[in-house]
Order: C-alpha cells, then sequence, then structure tokens
C-alpha cells in the first residue's frame, strides 16, 4: 500500500493530535481504528518495530484520547510496546517510519519526545507507581487533572505493580488503573495472576454470571446504574475484582477491549468517579492481522517484512549468535549435570532457553516479569545444593541489584549469571543498553566477572562459571561475534588469566570482551601489544604490570561505561604498585547512546576501530604513536 496516498487514511490524516480526535463524532471511531491498524501494519512493516501488542490497543488508545484531555490529563503507558498507536495519534505519525532507527523515534515512551508521553517508559510495570505519583501531583496543586496507568497482565507479574496497588488503595487517591489482559508480554503469561484470569474469563462460572448480571446488579442500585449506562449488563463485574477490591480499588469489568462503544462509555463513566478505579478489558495482541493473532509472539517485534506475506525466515548468515550459543550450552551442561537449572525472567526466547524448555521441562523456571525473585529464587536453589543459572538481559538484572548482593553475594552462593544484551543493544535504545554491568558487578566481592571475545570463548566461559563454588557472571553482546568455531568439548580457563593476542611496540591495548576485534583491526595500524583481558575480576594484574613495565602507554577498550568499569580496575592496579605509565581509558560515554543499530552506537561511542585508532592518535600524539609506527616499519 502506498502510504503517501491521499485516500487511503481519510480519517486519520484529519488527526494531528488529540483533539483533532476528540472533535471527531463517535460514529467515525470504529473507521478510525481501521486506518490506525492497515498504518501501523504497512508503517512497521517498511522499518521493523514492534507490532503485535500496539495491534491490539489500537481501540484502547483512540478511546483514552477521545475521552481523556491529554496531554493535561496523563496517560502512563507501561513498557511502550503498547504505545505505537498513542505515538500515531499524538503527532507523529509521519514519522512511524523511522521508529527505533539513529535519529528517529524512540522506540518507548520519551517525556522528551512529545508532552503525550507522560512517563518515560522501558522496562515493565513501573506505571501505576508513576501514574500514582501523578495523581498525588495533582491533589497537592488542588488540580483535577487526571492519571490513568496502562498495564498488560505480563506487567501485572512484577511485584512492582503490587507495591503501587497497595499503596494507591492506602490513599485512596484519584488514580484509574486500567488493566489490558491479553495473555501475552513477549513470552506467554505464566504467573498465577494471568492464570487465574484466564480461568475466570473461561470458565461456566462467569459466563454464568455474566449472563444473569442484571438480575444480580438490580439489587446494587449504584452499581447497576453504572452498568446499564455503560451498557456492561455485568460482564464479569463481580468475579475478577475480589483480589483488586481487597486492596481498596473499585474493579470494573471485564470488557471487550476491541469494543469501541462500550469502552468510551465505560471510559466516560470512570473518568467522573473518583479514588482508586480499576478497569479490566481483554483484547488481543495483533488483532486485526491474521497472521499477528495467530503467532504473536513471532509478532511481537519484527524486521521489516512483506505485510501481504508476513515474516519469511531468513537464512542465518554465518555462525551461531551469543544467544545460541548460551542456549546450547545450557542444554549440554545440564546433560551432563543433574543439578543444573535455567531460570528467566519472562524471556525464554530472547535468552535463548527455548530448547532447554523442551528438553527439560522440570529444570526450566520462567517466573515472569519478576527479576528480583529470578535471583533470590536461584539463590534459594543454591543454598540447598542446586546449579542455578540464570539468563537475564543486563538491563534487566539492574532491577534485582539488591538481592544480587544480599541474597547471592553475601551468602557467597554459586550462582551463574549468562548476561546477554551486554553493551550496545541496538534499536530498543538506551533502556534497554547494557552500559552498567562491569561496573555494578565489579565493586561485589567474590563476584567472578567474565567478557568473552567470541563465541567459542562464550562457551568455554560459561562451563567455567557452572564449575565455581562463588558467584560467577558471564556477559556477552547481542547478536553475533567474530564467527569463531565454537568446539564442543568443555575446558575450564585459569581464573584470573588473560590471553596476549599481539605483540607490538610502545602502546599495549587491554581489550574486554566484544572489543577484542576492533582493539586488534585498530593495532594494525598502530603496531601496538593487544592483550585478550578475559577476566574482569579477579583482573590478571601481573600481565597489566608487566604491559606497564615494557610499554610507554596502555589503552583500555570496554563496551561499558568508563565509570568504574573495567578500565577503573586497571588503573585501580597501576595506582596500587604505583605504576606511572599514561592510560587511555575507552568505553561507553557518561551520557545516554540513544537508538540506532549495535554498529552505529559504537561508532558513536568511538568504540569501532576508527575510533579506536583516531582516540589512540589523538591521545599519545606525538611522543609514542610515531615511535611505535617506526619500529613497525623499520
Amino acid at each position: 500500500m502506498d502510504m503517501s496516498s491521499q485516500s487511503a487514511y481519510p480519517i486519520l490524516e484529519s488527526i494531528d493530535l488529540p483533539q483533532d480526535l476528540r472533535r471527531l463524532p463517535e460514529s467515525k471511531l470504529e473507521p478510525l481504528a481501521k486506518e490506525v491498524r492497515d498504518y501501523l501494519i504497512h508503517s512497521i512493516a517498511q522499518c521493523g518495530g514492534h507490532l503485535g501488542a500496539g495491534l491490539g490497543t489500537i481501540e484502547l488508545t483512540i478511546a483514552l484520547h477521545y475521552v481523556f484531555n491529554t496531554p493535561d490529563d496523563r496517560l502512563v503507558w507501561d513498557v511502550g510496546h503498547q504505545a505505537y498507536p498513542h505515538k500515531i495519534l499524538t503527532g507523529r505519525r509521519d514519522r512511524m517510519s523511522t521508529i527505533r532507527q539513529k535519529d528517529g523515534l524512540a522506540p518507548f515512551l520519551r517525556r522528551n519526545e512529545s508532552p503525550y508521553d507522560a512517563f518515560g517508559a522501558g522496562h515493565s510495570s513501573t506505571s501505576i507507581s508513576a501514574a500514582l505519583g501523578m495523581a498525588v501531583a495533582a491533589a497537592c496543586e488542588g488540580s483535577d487533572r487526571k492519571a490513568v496507568a496502562i498495564i498488560g497482565d505480563g506487567g501485572m507479574t512484577a511485584g512492582l505493580a503490587y507495591e503501587a496497588l497497595d499503596h494507591a488503595g492506602d490513599l485512596k487517591s484519584d488514580v484509574l488503573v486500567v488493566l489490558n489482559h491479553n495473555d501475552m508480554s513477549i513470552s506467554p503469561n505464566v504467573a498465577a495472576l494471568s492464570k487465574y484470569l484466564a480461568r475466570v474469563l473461561s470458565g461456566k462460572f462467569y459466563r454464568t454470571i455474566r449472563e444473569s448480571g442484571d438480575k444480580v446488579l438490580r439489587h446494587i442500585p449504584p452499581v447497576w446504574e453504572l452498568a446499564h449506562r455503560t451498557s456492561l449488563h455485568m460482564k464479569g463485574m463481580v468475579v475478577p475484582g475480589t483480589f483488586f477490591e481487597e486492596l481498596g480499588f473499585d474493579y470494573f469489568g471485564p470488557i471487550d477491549g476491541h469494543d469501541l462503544p462500550t469502552l468510551v462509555k465505560t471510559l466516560k463513566n470512570l473518568r467522573s468517579l473518583k479514588g482508586p478505579r480499576l478497569l479490566h478489558v481483554v483484547t488481543r495482541k495483533g488483532k486485526g492481522y491474521a497472521l499477528a493473532e495467530a503467532d504473536p509472539v513471532k509478532y511481537h517485534g519484527v524486521s521489516p517484512f512483506d505485510p501481504n506475506v508476513g515474516i519469511v525466515p531468513s537464512k542465518s548468515k554465518g555462525g551461531p549468535t551469543y544467544t545460541q550459543v548460551f542456549g546450547e550450552w545450557l542444554c549440554d551442561m545440564a546433560r551432563r549435570d543433574e543439578r543444573l537449572i535455567g531460570i528467566t525472567p519472562a524471556m525464554c526466547e530472547g535468552s535463548g532457553l527455548v530448547q532447554f524448555q523442551k528438553q527439560f521441562p522440570d529444570r526450566y523456571f520462567d517466573v515472569g516479569i519478576a527479576e528480583q525473585h529470578s535471583v533470590t529464587f536461584a539463590a534459594g536453589l543454591a543454598a540447598d545444593g542446586l546449579k542455578p543459572v540464570v539468563a537475564i538481559y543486563s538491563t534487566f538484572l539492574q532491577r534485582a541489584y539488591d538481592q544480587l548482593i544480599h541474597d547471592v553475594m553475601v551468602q557467597d552462593l554459586p550462582v551463574l549469571f549468562a548476561i546477554d544484551r551486554a553493551g550496545v543493544v541496538g534499536p530498543d535504545g538506551a533502556t534497554h543498553n547494557g552500559s552498567y554491568d562491569l561496573s555494578y558487578l565489579r565493586c561485589l566481592p567474590k563476584m567472578v566477572i567474565m567478557a568473552p571475545a567470541d563465541e567459542n570463548e562464550c562457551r568455554q566461559m560459561l562451563y567455567t562459571g557452572f564449575q565455581l563454588s562463588q558467584p560467577a557472571a558471564v556477559r556477552y553482546p547481542r547478536g553475533k561475534g567474530p564467527g569463531v568455531a565454537v568446539k564442543k568439548a568443555m575446558k575450564a580457563l585459569p581464573i584470573g588469566k588473560a590471553e596476549l593476542r599481539r605483540k607490538g611496540k610502545e602502546i599495549a591495548v587491554l581489550a574486554f570482551g566484544a572489543m577484542l576485534a576492533p582493539a586488534l583491526e585498530a593495532a594494525k595500524e598502530l603496531n601496538a601489544t593487544v592483550v585478550n583481558m578475559r577476566f574482569v575480576k579477579p583482573l590478571d594484574e601481573k600481565l597489566v604490570l608487566q604491559l606497564a613495565d615494557t610499554h610507554a602507554g596502555l589503552v583500555t577498550i570496554e563496551d561499558n561505561v568508563i565509570s568504574g568499569g573495567a578500565g577503573g580496575a586497571v588503573n585501580e592496579c597501576l595506582a596500587a604498585h604505583s605504576k606511572l605509565v599514561p592510560v587511555l581509558n575507552l568505553g561507553l560515554p557518561d551520557s545516554l547512546i540513544e537508538t540506532g543499530s549495535r554498529e552505529e552506537m559504537l561508532a558513536e561511542a568511538g568504540l569501532d576501530a576508527a575510533g579506536i585508532l583516531r582516540s589512540i592518535q589523538q591521545r599519545f600524539r606525538p611522543e609514542i604513536v610515531p615511535k611505535a609506527i617506526a619500529a613497525e616499519t623499520a
């Protein structure tokens, strides 16, 4: 379909901002939903992005902006996967084809991108807390401004959501929570609440209550009046709500999240009420696009594709990704050691546990979006003699830092953390970059930290960490490595020992993890020594001191923030031994790197081969670099 056609989206093209939407008669809302759905499918097919979740929230988004006076009324979207229709309706329609690209639209919500993005979102389950804060702020100002949190049932598996619900119920603040129930986050939801809601919605008792709801509610005049005015006629207003009512919320629903007339009527009524309210809507992820409805996992996040054909599996070029290396190692290790337990916080596909789940279902645990619980759960397993492996993204491990310290490190428990998406991640941007893990892990006593330079080293490091009787972490980037063949045999690496990869003159480059490949490329131009450091902790201090004695300058390179990172460990070692040698620390800057491909983000940070070479020449010119080059050509 021609995205520039003036006739393809006649209603949508008349809407630049939500105030234009609010001028439409209600009869135009359903045709608008069809246009938004078609526009979303075709725009994301061009550039890639998150598709299924947004398709499921189109009617809800339209209804919310139609009823509430945004941006004065605050809509707080959880995560942001579901907010693409929100972007389309809030002045960003023409830029949707740039989403998740360098200098394009943010993949999630960003306050500095639009006044309609009331709160930034990238990690899940923050919306209720933020909306409650906004509700309290409005009350402090004496304002009638409304605050609405929109959260999926996947997001409701995290403890933060329940902390916020409990607080909101206690405060009696004027906040509306919209629970979008679609049985999915990224992977299928596994938590008890999601199963309970699904069971209730499909059960005979619910159907009986729904069908006879008008009779029941006639004995409760205020509730009956609300149900009657909103055409709800019960639709389950009693059964699933008990839990939320015990927390102090007035519960309404569940209602069909694709029924625009009912959504609008219900939201209008709820806007006029006070106190904590929860509206339960039921939607279908991928709604309106049959392929996405049939396979919501595949169509959660997509690369460019032909919407008439759907996603066609592409032939993988080169070797496996680091995630695939981990997944294969996990299965191989589980066959060797029956104590191995695999744990993921709702990222089975993303973290590479699909085959492990199939082959070892009794030893696989998806704990839901509950990173804190995943770590303490692993600590409990380890305390009783099992060998847990926590597969977790770097950005998500941040959410469990106290548990990492208090429950694992302090007790010196042998939990292995397989930390995926370390360093910059690409299109998901600043909220998902694994920029800080070396800094927040390195300061922990007893923690062994490894960073593989290639695919085979990743496998061997995982094996090494699993053999230890103390906490260990192997952190690796998103995507493929340099293409080194992975050896089936597993051999433990000597702890804290680096590897000399290139012998040169004057300058020694100490590369950590994925930075080895660009370091080697840059070193050719400089005749520099290059070391694959392998271990961030314990550091190979003996080799570092030898290099300091034999070279005129040292360079450290890591895909982590410079502050507190691996380069800091080298600096501390040199200072402790009174070694006065010039050191250049290269890493991620003390600022956020926004959206782009991983390659673009590394180049922006000066961590590609050209950037490394440029930084070394600028730092050591003219006293060292010319000598090194002269020595090579002599």
